[in-house]
């Protein structure tokens, strides 16, 4: 993969205000990509924003992903991932993982990827959801950007001002980190919840002065809307996402089974991304409407580092930390055990959480 959305609590807007939201956010393509987190309908249709997509594989049973502009479907698309499929994906777009988790808890979507802060407010709002895998990234792409022109030259200098960033989002959790590295807290800064199609206008018009974002908004941000780094997520958030699954899904053998299989295919997809950056990048390119240099921007700086691990204890322990932050400064309401969220059935041999992502060397 974050803002606003029905169902979760701590969170504005109606079903009306979302659908508004979703269709701004596709009015903004190809400048501004609905990913985190792709026609036909879908049972994801009216839950949290989803729009329905076509259905790969063969066979009688299907598994419902959620997914997001240039995600999971381009991923093993590319990778030639889907090309034997025995089981049916009926594949739903997502503008970014809070309202793909709001589907998963009401059933209309089995499993999605979303980045390490959804689920948070996910496990906050009691959903009914489990962590199913897990990948650790580089945090170069999570940044916060201001305008060239910008006298704003550390986060130190963010308070008083004003900072675009979507609820909820990975982006969300990267801000409240920088801050508090700085000596400050939200509370210091005016934060205005914005998804990215409305951040980018936002922040392209001077009615932000600065903006918390994720790759690939990231990379076509410093590619096209004059934007400049003044800080990245590097050594501050644990680079961790999710794929997270419905506990229906996962209590049902053949569905548990074709779970097992789709997380194993994802992993290998990740392997050819790292070995194959810019053949992916063309194709996710092709997906998103990117140019090509920001989606191999993108790939180097995050998206192709990836290393698939396991949801471990130290993952656990990792996302608790944001638990306990974001309950601290009340931006969820209540605190829980995120343990009670991961269900480690897939984890297999898979290596630890903390095992460094990938490099392509130095941080484009």
């Amino acid at each position: 993969m974050r803002p606003a959305f029905t169902g979760f609590t701590g969170f504005t807007g109606g079903p009306a205000a979302g659908r508004r939201r979703l269709a701004l956010a596709l009015a903004a393509l190809p400048l501004v990509l609905v990913l985190a987190s792709c026609g036909g309908a879908s049972r994801a249709d009216g839950a949290g924003g989803g729009v329905g997509g076509h259905t790969d594989g063969k066979g009688s049973l299907t598994l419902n992903v959620g997914d997001q502009k240039g995600g999971s479907e381009a991923l093993l698309r590319a990778a030639g991932e889907l090309d034997d499929l025995p089981y049916r994906i009926k594949w739903s777009t997502f503008t970014s993982g809070p309202p793909l988790l709001e589907a998963v808890n009401a059933g209309a979507v089995d499993v999605g990827a979303v980045g390490n802060t959804p689920p948070v407010f996910a496990g906050a709002a009691h959903s009914k959801i489990k962590v199913i895998a897990g990948s650790h990234s580089r945090s170069d792409g999570e940044a916060i950007l201001v305008k060239k022109d910008s006298p704003l030259r550390s986060p130190a200098e963010l308070k008083g001002r004003s900072i675009a960033v979507a609820q909820g989002s990975s982006a969300n959790y990267q801000l409240v980190a920088s801050l508090k590295a700085a000596g400050l807290s939200p509370k210091d800064v005016t934060l205005n919840y914005l998804q990215p199609a409305d951040a980018l206008a936002a922040f392209t018009r001077g009615k932000v002065d600065a903006w918390a974002v994720w790759d690939p908004y990231t990379s076509q941000a410093l590619d096209q809307a004059d934007a400049r780094v003044l800080t990245t997520g590097q050594g501050l958030v644990n680079g961790l996402s999710f794929q997270v699954a419905a506990p229906a899904a996962l209590d049902d053998k053949a569905k548990s089974a074709a779970l097992k299989d789709y997380t194993e295919r994802l992993r290998r997809a990740q392997d050819w991304v790292f070995k194959h950056p810019q053949v992916w990048a063309k194709a996710w390119a092709k997906a998103t409407g990117l140019p090509e240099k920001v989606a191999l921007d993108a790939v180097k700086r995050t998206r192709g580092t990836a290393v698939p691990v396991a949801v471990d204890q130290g993952a656990v322990g990792s996302e608790q930390r944001i638990v306990d932050a974001f309950a601290a400064l009340k931006l969820i309401p209540r605190s829980f055990d995120f343990g009670e969220l991961v269900d480690p059935r897939f984890n297999g041999g898979l290596p630890p959480s903390s095992t460094a992502p990938r490099t392509y060397g130095k941080a484009q």
